[in-house]
């Protein structure tokens, strides 16, 4: 890394550290992302020498602090209600490119309830943020609004699992720790 700047091995090292805590991305997915970024922003570089190192060191400190964790953590309690939703008939949908994927996989559904989702941003977003925003949508793929029984449904199932979260500007916004557990 000592042929690029410290602006550009912080924003490479920031990439790896946010896919490798996500816990969506594949070993295959990551290195792809991060291939593609070094061969963007520092063209000098071997990309198939320096992705390996970024993602090891991202994997070893999360390793290093996981040893730390609670035996459940927030990210476990969104699994929780996210399966409970999916019980309840609506689609799900994690660490999606967009909303297009999102709508496209409610499309396909039969007899949804809605769909609840969220993007690999979002994620990325929450890693570094504290913060994950879950996007909640009727079957015909408009956007809840305040009051509505789905969203007040959502809203309590968070609360039931201890998810602090609040309806703002068309999504739910949920704070929590992301501690999600290594699965490379």
């Amino acid at each position: 890394m000592q042929s690029v700047d410290e602006r550009t091995a912080r924003e490479l090292r920031g990439l790896a550290r946010v896919l490798v805590r996500s816990g969506y991305a594949d070993h295959a997915t990551i290195t792809a992302a991060l291939t593609e970024a070094v061969q963007e922003d520092a063209p000098s570089m071997d990309a198939a020498a320096l992705v390996p190192l970024l993602i090891g060191e991202a994997v070893m400190d999360l390793s290093a602090e996981s040893a730390e964790w609670p035996a459940e953590t927030d990210p476990d309690r969104l699994d929780a209600v996210l399966s409970e939703l999916e019980k309840r008939g609506l689609v799900v949908v994690r660490y999606t490119s967009d909303h297009h994927a999102a709508r496209q996989a409610l499309e396909a559904a039969s007899d949804p309830k809605g769909l609840v989702f969220f993007t690999d941003t979002d994620v990325w977003h929450a890693v570094d943020f504290s913060m994950l925003e879950l996007k909640l949508w009727h079957p015909d793929t408009a956007n809840v609004a305040p009051g509505e029984p789905l969203l007040e449904d959502v809203l309590a199932l968070l609360d039931e699992h201890d998810l602090p979260a609040t309806f703002d500007e068309g999504r739910i916004e949920v704070t929590l720790d992301w501690k999600r557990r290594l699965t490379l």
